[in-house]
């Protein structure tokens, strides 16, 4: 009696041949690292932009954004850098077709309209700083700019640097359709320019 229970509860505990992992998804432990360290990234960011709108206007002497801020230019910086999202996709489009020449070459587009952002950037910099005399220790609003446009750009140089990588690697031929890494560097750029948007909507448009 004690075998046939054994033997019973035995057949109830073991699962169905060919029952293990359906139904069930494994998460990528990188697609999820990256989750929350985009995650962490956003509640950064919003702490900037808090503080850039909770101290906006509050400055005593000038120079103010509605007076030293070209709209020409970082409206053409806006274009560069939104059009660098499309770009990426195409290039994950055919990556994931394994049509690396393709892939190179939308890749390599990405990065250089990321990187003349950062030179737009260092052009409205420059004249904020020789034509207006706006320094980060001038006032508020100079301290409270500089640092959230600033901590953009150095992010948006660190998502550069990855794809460089990122390209140099494929070319060499050392990386093939099963890694992720190209997938979670795409996540880290769309991020990149949505902060973008958001930035420049307060900081630009409404902030003026």
């Amino acid at each position: 009696m004690s075998e046939i229970a054994h033997t019973t509860s035995g057949e109830m505990a073991a699962p169905p041949q060919g029952w293990e992992g359906e139904g069930t998804s494994q998460l990528d432990p990188k697609k999820v690292g990256m989750a929350c360290f985009l995650c962490s990234e956003a509640a950064f960011f919003m702490t900037l932009l808090v503080g850039y709108g909770l101290y906006l206007g509050r400055d005593l002497t000038g120079p103010t954004p509605a007076e030293v801020l070209s709209m020409p230019l970082v409206i053409v910086n806006t274009i560069l850098l939104l059009s660098s999202s499309i770009t990426i996709a195409l290039a994950m489009k055919r990556y994931e077709k394994s049509e690396f020449g393709q892939f190179r070459l939308f890749l390599g587009l990405t990065i250089f309209l990321g990187a003349a952002f950062i030179v737009g950037t260092g052009i409205e910099w420059k004249g904020l700083i020789e034509d207006h005399g706006l320094t980060i220790s001038r006032n508020l609003f100079g301290t409270t700019f500089y640092t959230l446009i600033g901590f953009h750009a150095t992010h948006v140089t660190i998502g550069l640097i990855m794809m460089s990588t990122l390209l140099g690697i494929q070319a060499a031929g050392r990386l093939g359709t099963d890694s992720p890494a190209a997938e979670l560097i795409s996540w880290y750029w769309h991020f990149v320019d949505g902060v973008w948007i958001v930035v420049f909507c307060l900081v630009y448009v409404f902030g003026r």
